[in-house]
């Protein structure tokens, strides 16, 4: 689906970018260019941007099993 339409930028090509290093919505912009015309697409990307960050953290219960 397309996020900013500005950029002709997708959702698949946003989690892309954090696959490979983006952790912040400064770094989508520079390197997709997301929310740098108009800003329709900023909270959408930053839905996205939080969401990858969330489900790639181990759970509380993962993180006790790991250190235990």
């Amino acid at each position: 689906m397309y996020v900013c339409v500005c950029s002709a930028v997708t959702d698949s090509q946003i989690r892309e970018a954090i696959c490979e290093g983006a952790c912040s919505m400064r770094e989508l912009r520079q390197k997709l260019g997301v929310a740098s015309e108009c800003g329709r697409c900023s909270q959408c990307a930053l839905g996205i941007l939080r969401g990858q960050q969330s489900a790639s953290q181990p759970s509380p219960s993962e993180h006790a099993v790991a250190f235990a």
